[in-house]
């Protein structure tokens, strides 16, 4: 198998924001596009707020699909990658980023932040929100663009109290997820990820990937599955079904068309896995989208 030029482990971002502000806000539309590295981390929490839209969601070793815009928390130093694909003219992603400490090295030690500090820690495994918490907090996102510095830092305890509080959340990735980007053994978990992104559309053997990180393969499956908690044929084939929800939604080919696209190569199996992963078969994952092939 032909491999790709570079891979890397997710590049460290240094985050900028306005000179002497704790708190980081960014806002990105069809004029001014998010460049985020594809797969990147950074010590600072995120959280992502995207008013409407579809797009594909990889956060640690979880990916998904989402149609209907994204509320999303990101603890410190867990990989992912940017949200939106591309813009509408309405489509915006709003985002704020912050140390675990920015309001001091004490301040979420006290008992009254304890909940919030209990929030943080949710999200190291990362964190996406729905339902009435993905409307309210999208709102107080969205206007602070036009708030002081002072009166974002004031939001943003409004904001994790409502996170801290909802249970409109699901987890992304499995409880003892243990990606941190520093480690040897990660290191390589991320580099195969790269490797996924770049080749998911062609076959990839287990003889391949871990020939490609320098490991046999019970090494290479062991580890893999310690810290993803997922084997590797069970994230290769989720990361094809995600694309194959994007293409669906988006694109008019046939279903047909469509699986072999995504890196499979028999179409019954594709309806199974698909069916088993969404609940519906491709055709009917189509038609509830109102999606109609011409």
């Amino acid at each position: 198998m032909k491999e790709a030029s570079k891979y890397q482990k997710p590049s460290l971002e240094h985050l900028s924001g306005d000179i002497g502000n704790t708190l980081i806000y960014k806002r990105f539309d069809f004029k001014n596009k998010n460049h985020q590295p594809i797969w990147h981390y950074h010590p600072e929490i995120e959280i992502v707020f995207v008013n409407e839209g579809a797009g594909k969601r990889q956060i640690g070793s979880h990916v998904s699909y989402y149609n209907d815009g994204d509320l999303i928390c990101i603890g410190a130093n867990l990989p992912h990658c940017g949200f939106t694909d591309s813009f509408s003219n309405k489509r915006k992603e709003t985002l704020m980023q912050f140390l675990p400490d920015y309001l001091g090295n004490t301040f979420f030690q006290v008992s009254e932040m304890k909940p919030l500090l209990e929030l943080l820690d949710r999200a190291k495994q990362g964190l996406v929100f729905y339902g009435n918490t993905k409307k309210e907090v999208g709102v107080i996102i969205e206007k602070m663009s036009a708030k002081t510095p002072f009166e974002r830092i004031l939001d943003s305890l409004f904001i994790l109290q409502k996170l801290q509080q909802s249970k409109e959340y699901k987890i992304l990735n499995a409880a003892g997820f243990a990606m941190q980007a520093e480690t040897q053994d990660n290191q390589r978990i991320n580099k195969t990820m790269n490797y996924v992104q770049s080749n998911f559309k062609a076959p990839i053997s287990i003889d391949d990937i871990s020939a490609h990180v320098n490991m046999t393969p019970p090494s290479f499956c062991r580890n893999f599955k310690k810290v993803t908690g997922k084997t590797f044929t069970q994230f290769v084939n989720e990361y094809r079904l995600v694309h194959a929800t994007k293409l669906l939604s988006e694109q008019q080919e046939s279903v047909q068309v469509i699986c072999y696209e995504c890196g499979f190569n028999n179409f019954s199996h594709f309806n199974k896995l698909f069916k088993n992963h969404t609940g519906k078969t491709p055709t009917e994952y189509r038609k509830a989208l109102n999606f109609v092939v011409s």
